[in-house]
């Protein structure tokens, strides 16, 4: 009851933090977890954390098969991570319980389409000059410097300027703006939010989350994106306890490891480490994969 009057309220990371206090309770009343964890999903989902709302609505389903708004939301989170086979699958799934759910058919269309057009493309651009110029606020903001965190905000334009601050994923007659207007921003208690790149070089895939908590822990966040393998882990590789998470220092061409068990605050404030365009960016490798050292190859590495 309490998540459910976050939610309407809208503050959905405190509608995250109940739902998740009532799953903690572990209650044996496998329907009461489904609207649980689909609530959480839900708020999740708003916050813009995709990966986290997918997970959540994978374990509803798990516990209710039937239980169509977790599909629903399954759906749209594979739209947004741009799976759109596994939205499509979801979609078919969710019309088999219920062959006139409007937004199942709408969400079925699209990804269709979208299956058919799209085109990755693998690098991080400022979306706007507009969006950096309205960026440009985060330079005042007296907690950050009170933290002691490096900001860079590189000049760009409409056309060609690459920033590490966002990452686009273009598609024919489609772009994605998930990222677009993410900010850092102080909560209620003064802490920072930030929004958050997580980049998978390996498959050229990216995770956004729009409010990662200043005190959080990163292997807490893994711990949740990860609950269940992504689609395109193929080899089953992307387990939270064998990842290794890095920094990139670009203009000393160096690597330096996080430890997963840090805060992002711990990392905002490594010496080495410049937020560019607002946003902080990490990579992920599996641990000592043939990938990596090939990535790390001429870059010197500062391991843990």
């Amino acid at each position: 009851n309490e998540g459910n009057e976050y939610f309407k309220e809208k503050d959905y990371g405190r509608a995250v933090a109940a739902y998740s206090e009532g799953l903690r309770k572990k209650c044996e009343d496998p329907e009461l977890n489904a609207v649980l964890l689909a609530n959480r999903g839900a708020a999740h989902f708003h916050l813009g954390n995709y990966r986290s709302a997918l997970n959540d609505a994978i374990q509803a389903k798990k516990l209710k098969p039937t239980h169509l708004k977790a599909i629903i939301r399954g759906a749209l989170c594979h739209m947004e991570l741009k799976n759109f086979s596994e939205a499509i699958a979801w979609c078919e799934e969710g019309l088999q319980i219920d062959a006139t759910e409007k937004k199942l058919l709408e969400t079925r269309v699209k990804a269709d389409k979208l299956k058919v057009n799209i085109k990755a493309v693998w690098h991080l651009q400022c979306l706007s000059s507009a969006f950096c110029q309205e960026s440009l606020w985060v330079f005042s903001l007296p907690p950050l410097q009170e933290r002691n965190i490096k900001l860079v905000l590189e000049p760009s334009n409409e056309e060609e300027e690459i920033s590490d601050g966002l990452a686009e994923v273009s598609l024919d007659g489609f772009h994605s703006d998930n990222a677009t207007g993410a900010k850092v921003h102080l909560d209620a208690d003064g802490n920072l939010n930030w929004p958050v790149l997580f980049l998978y070089p390996e498959h050229e895939q990216t995770d956004f989350t729009v409010a990662f908590h200043e005190n959080s822990r990163f292997i807490d966040h893994l711990m949740v994106m990860f609950a269940e393998l992504p689609p395109w882990d193929l080899e089953r590789k992307y387990l939270p306890s064998n990842l290794e998470l890095y920094f990139e220092d670009e203009e000393r061409e160096e690597m330096y490891e996080v430890n997963p068990e840090h805060t992002l605050l711990q990392v905002l404030q490594h010496e080495r480490y410049f937020v560019k365009a607002g946003t902080p960016t990490v990579l992920v490798f599996v641990k000592r994969s043939p990938f990596s050292k090939t990535y790390f190859s001429g870059k010197k590495v500062h391991r843990l």
